[in-house]
């Protein structure tokens, strides 16, 4: 696979080359993916290395950066960092920067889980877009829309979800997929070819909202493996 997506193959991503062009791209013409591609500097293991071998999630800030002792390779990407942190929440964001091993599983999946390893879309009362950074670690992947296909479509087990709301079809079922987010999770194909975001590129995602042009980015975290580093991410 790839590390990065061909426009060719995938024509639902576009690439930009600055974070103003990122946040100003139009959602059009089916595009539903931006991404700044960047080369950055630092030894971003370093910092996931001095943060010492908690357990579960970290939530990092500038302060928490900036007391760390680093190398100059490490401080500079402990900068990184803080810069990325800075220019979202510029944007009136509210970013969220984790170190962590693994994200949790959806122990009690029945028919469709719903966690963040199961390719899924984002979805927002009003216009949004979600960002999202892997600096270190295995990187989140996407896969084209015309490559899955929503679980709740599938007959066997849009029955099985009937099962569990226990009543027929209609507006209340309709509303029970929505409340437990069964309609935001999708099946791969057989042909699907998911791509990585590679690590250290600044991405731009559609989600679900009312009135958005194109459909959501379909995305998830990457498959969980023994024994792997742990994951550096921004996302908001």
């Amino acid at each position: 696979m790839p590390e990065f997506p061909d426009p060719a193959a995938h024509p639902r991503v576009r690439f930009v080359d600055s974070f103003a062009a990122l946040v100003a791209a139009p959602w059009a013409d089916g595009v539903n993916a931006y991404c700044w591609r960047r080369t950055l500097p630092g030894d971003f293991g370093e910092v996931v290395a001095r943060l010492g071998q908690r357990e579960g999630l970290t939530d990092l800030d500038a302060d928490i950066l900036r007391a760390l002792p680093l190398s100059p390779a490490g401080r500079a990407a402990a900068e990184v960092l803080c810069s990325d942190l800075h220019l979202l929440q510029e944007q009136g964001l509210e970013p969220l920067l984790d170190c962590f091993d693994a994200y949790p599983r959806d122990e009690a999946a029945g028919a469709v889980a719903t966690d963040v390893y199961s390719f899924h879309a984002d979805r927002a009362p009003v216009p949004a877009a979600t960002f999202l950074c892997t600096y270190f670690g295995a990187p989140s992947e996407g896969v084209d829309n015309a490559q899955v296909r929503r679980h709740v479509e599938i007959p066997e087990t849009r029955a099985a979800l009937r099962r569990e709301f226990g009543g027929p079809e209609g507006p209340e079922f309709e509303a029970f997929l929505t409340e437990h987010c069964y309609d935001l999770h999708y099946a791969p194909l057989p042909e699907a070819r998911p791509y990585s975001f590679g690590l250290g590129h600044l991405w731009r995602i559609a989600i679900a909202h009312p009135g958005c042009p194109v459909p959501p980015c379909v995305h998830r975290a990457p498959p969980t493996v023994p024994g792997q580093t742990r994951r550096l991410l921004l996302i908001s």
